[in-house]
């Protein structure tokens, strides 16, 4: 196994951080309210820095929280309570809009099949969730590749709810910022700079060659079938000097204990496992992000200065950090809150099963889920490169 504390940088012009960087600010929830009102702007940029730290390491776990879990308490979170992070996400209302239904979920009809999760009002306010937590973890930085201050042609692949792509708007106002993704499900009051374009990655692109300063994506991992054919692609359509990003998880649980691995026999390891089989047999790669497999193919692919860093995200309010105490607590949610999502694709579609044997396999996973004693984690891979000069 690697480790994941551990920066790998190759050449040093990849190793900088953005030259834009987002200003110190109080730590909020989705919903708007304060994470940590009683501490001001200085201490939560100490703890920001502290938890990023020790994501990229070690994390420190609050024994206090373990213990209790141990002796059969039960998850004990304080004040961290999932309920107040609900987020209605306003999405695009038009008549054009077309959407099929499947087990009682609502997915996309364009180029239908391409994506096995759902994009229905649950899954929107997960993913803008996972957003907040992405945020939150990392210091409140929306990128790591260092684009510059003005960069012209931003591009996000699979942009889900747009979040991302209208922050990125805000931050930049010199860019122009597209996202793509097959569901139209972005809101309707958007930066100037911002526009949305219903299409599919992977299919050929239709923009000119040497177009983009900067190409983003982020979890995509359960859905891209052919990284080499989109690093090439995405290769042709960057300018001289342009940067790609990717941040994605490898969903396979970890943990600090022992020799680092959760028990193959344990609920979370089984669901992983489970979902690695559905996505296998539907021909998506579920170990993409397992090691340095999409930093090798964007250096095949002909990119440069490729720079991979991973980092620790914590399941449950384990961590001592009161900032990776709520990233574990956000993360846990999201997982809990997608479990049937996430699962309905690839085991109806990938394995077969029918919907009655997924929900019974759920239930042992969401009890496992709240075990703060296993003290578990996945890995977040944030990987860069650049299109020669």
């Amino acid at each position: 196994m690697d480790h994941p504390g551990k920066q790998k940088s190759h050449d040093e012009a990849g190793s900088a951080e953005p030259q834009h960087p987002e200003s110190s600010a109080r730590l909020i929830h989705p919903n708007g309210t304060e994470i940590f009102p009683s501490m001001s702007v200085v201490e939560q940029t100490t703890i920001s820095n502290e938890a990023i730290a020790q994501a990229e390491a070690h994390i420190v776990a609050d024994n206090d929280v373990v213990d209790a879990d141990e002796i059969g308490d039960g998850a004990t979170d304080g004040g961290y309570e999932s309920d107040s992070f609900n987020e209605t996400t306003s999405s695009v209302s038009s008549s054009v809009r077309d959407y099929m239904f499947e087990n009682g979920r609502r997915y996309h009809r364009f180029r239908e099949g391409s994506y096995n999760f759902p994009n229905d009002d649950p899954e929107q306010e997960r993913e803008d969730m996972k957003h907040a937590m992405m945020k939150l973890l990392c210091n409140q930085k929306l990128h790591f590749a260092p684009i510059g201050d003005n960069p012209q042609m931003i591009l996000d692949m699979g942009t889900g709810t747009g979040i991302w792509a209208i922050e990125m708007g805000d931050l930049y106002s010199s860019a122009s910022v597209i996202g793509v993704d097959l569901s139209p499900i972005q809101p309707d009051w958007l930066p100037p700079n911002v526009q949305f374009v219903v299409d599919d990655v992977e299919a050929p692109w239709l923009y000119p060659r040497d177009h983009f300063d900067y190409i983003h994506a982020r979890h995509t991992v359960m859905a891209i079938k052919n990284w080499m054919k989109l690093f090439r692609r995405a290769f042709e359509h960057l300018k001289p000097g342009g940067w790609i990003e990717l941040q994605e998880i490898h969903h396979s649980p970890l943990t600090t204990k022992d020799d680092g691995e959760v028990p193959l026999d344990h609920p979370v390891a089984q669901f992983w496992a489970r979902i690695n089989e559905g996505l296998t047999a539907l021909g998506i790669d579920f170990h993409a992000a397992a090691d340095s497999k999409l930093a090798d193919s964007m250096r095949t692919a002909g990119l440069v200065n490729v720079t991979e860093r991973t980092f620790h995200v914590p399941i449950g309010t384990w961590p001592k950090n009161k900032v990776l105490k709520t990233v574990g607590l956000y993360w846990r949610t999201i997982l809990l809150d997608g479990l049937q999502a996430i699962a309905l694709g690839p085991l109806t579609r990938g394995l077969k099963w029918s919907i009655e044997d997924v929900e019974t396999f759920l239930m042992d996973v969401r009890r496992a889920y709240m075990d703060n004693s296993a003290l578990m984690y996945m890995r977040l891979r944030l990987i860069y490169g650049q299109k020669p000069i």
